[in-house]
C-alpha cells in the first residue's frame, strides 16, 4: 500500500543519488569546475534521468530501480553534460 511519504521519499533518494553520481563525474572529467553543490547536484540529476534512462534501455531493467548499470549509465550521462558545457562555453 502506498503512503503520502513514498513521493517525497523518491524525490529526495534521486536528489541525494544524482550529488554523488555529479561528484563522481566532476571528479572524472579533466579540468576545473566552476561549479557549487546545488549546480553539482543539478548536474548529476539530469546526468541520472538521461543517463539512467539509456542504461536501462540497453540492460533491460526498470528505470525506477538501483542498478549499478544506471549509476554508471547516470554518471556517463553527466559525463556528457560536462562535456557539452565545455563546448558551449567555448
Amino acid at each position: 500500500m502506498l503512503t503520502k511519504d513514498q513521493p517525497i521519499m523518491g524525490i529526495c533518494s534521486w536528489i541525494v543519488f544524482g550529488f554523488f553520481a555529479g561528484l563522481v563525474a566532476r571528479a572524472i572529467f579533466p579540468g576545473r569546475q566552476q561549479f557549487g553543490i546545488v549546480a553539482t547536484t543539478a548536474l548529476g540529476v539530469a546526468g541520472s534521468f538521461a543517463g539512467g534512462f539509456v542504461s536501462a534501455l540497453i540492460s533491460g531493467h526498470s528505470w525506477r530501480t538501483w542498478s549499478t548499470s544506471g549509476f554508471i549509465g547516470s554518471i556517463l550521462g553527466a559525463l556528457l553534460l560536462l562535456w557539452i558545457g565545455k563546448m558551449v562555453k567555448k
